[in-house]
């Protein structure tokens, strides 16, 4: 950064230097043509830069700031997402798609940075772990637990296609995306002046980097699926952010833009796509028998169990 910057400016300096030589006008304007060029293009890196810096705070207006994290469970290739209004006095937060295994480690990071849990949301009802809300809702009195209301599971709030999640100042749209499961949603960032741009999308399994979630189990549906994404996430704006619930390759964001682009299975016709999800021979997921029927009490399943053992005692 500080060569390129240096590099800048030296430019800069040359360019004035130009002026003071006595060189033919058609020479002159040859180099500067150049150095014109490269400011230009230094000029477009340092704005990128800018925009590099906004990928873990976005802000939108000075009135409301979306802090944001993003947190990886290795052993599901899970990603948990920290949001929270910082600008709002009591700094409401909620986590998306949080694990069991990470509540600790999630609850740690909340209290550093003294924000105050108000919800642990998820995407769907997971095959591959065992959601943390019910712990959370044990160790943070008040959280409430959320969920689509088609997933047909447990929780203390259930959503529906074009409902809000307020926090703060803040707020999530929801949108219904099935084809993974019957009850997928992608939550996405508020649309409005108060609201941070770009847009993000918190798609679960409904779209991964250059990928998508399975559809042949928990009434999935390779067609509903591919519906589901033209229709709800790719009409969101081409440099909306897409947060996935998984990877397996070390990516971390793509955008709308990208996935309308370069998906492999996404940008095929639906016939093409149905072929493609219909022969990908994946192997009967190791954790689904212990993580769909907790999951099923999404957020509770912790309260349940405890409440079972003392009845047991």
């Amino acid at each position: 950064m500080f060569r390129l910057a240096s590099l800048f400016n030296t430019s800069i300096k040359t360019t004035c230097c130009l002026n003071n030589l006595s060189l033919s006008k058609t020479t002159r304007k040859t180099l500067g043509f150049h150095l014109n060029s490269i400011s230009s293009k230094l000029s477009s890196f340092s704005n990128l830069r800018t925009q590099m810096g906004d990928y873990s705070t976005v802000s939108g207006s000075t009135s409301s700031k979306l802090l944001f994290r993003q947190l990886f469970e290795k052993e599901s290739f899970t990603y948990t997402y920290l949001l929270a209004d910082v600008n709002h006095p009591q700094k409401p937060a909620l986590l998306v798609d949080p694990v069991d295994k990470t509540v600790d480690r999630d609850l740690s990071l909340v209290k550093e940075l003294g924000l105050t849990l108000i919800y642990a949301i998820n995407t769907h009802v997971h095959a591959d772990h065992v959601t943390g809300t019910g712990i959370i809702k044990g160790k943070v009195p008040g959280v409430k637990s959320v969920i689509s209301k088609t997933s047909n599971s447990k929780a203390d709030i259930f959503v529906e296609h074009g409902d809000k999640i307020h926090f703060g100042n803040l707020f999530l749209e929801v949108r219904a995306t099935p084809g993974h499961t019957q009850g997928c949603i992608t939550y996405v960032t508020g649309d409005g002046p108060d609201q941070p741009q770009p847009r993000m999308a918190f798609t679960g399994d409904a779209v991964l980097i250059r990928g998508c979630g399975r559809t042949d189990f928990q009434g999935g549906s390779s067609i509903q699926l591919y519906n589901s994404v033209h229709s709800q996430i790719f009409t969101l704006p081409k440099e909306t952010f897409i947060y996935p619930g998984h990877d397996y390759k070390g990516f971390t964001v793509s955008t709308v833009g990208e996935e309308m682009l370069f998906n492999p299975r996404l940008t095929k016709d639906e016939d093409t796509f149905k072929n493609i999800m219909e022969n990908l021979n994946l192997p009967y997921p190791k954790m689904i028998d212990v993580a769909v029927p907790a999951n099923m009490l999404c957020g509770l399943q912790d309260l349940t169990k405890r409440s079972s053992d003392a009845l047991a005692n």
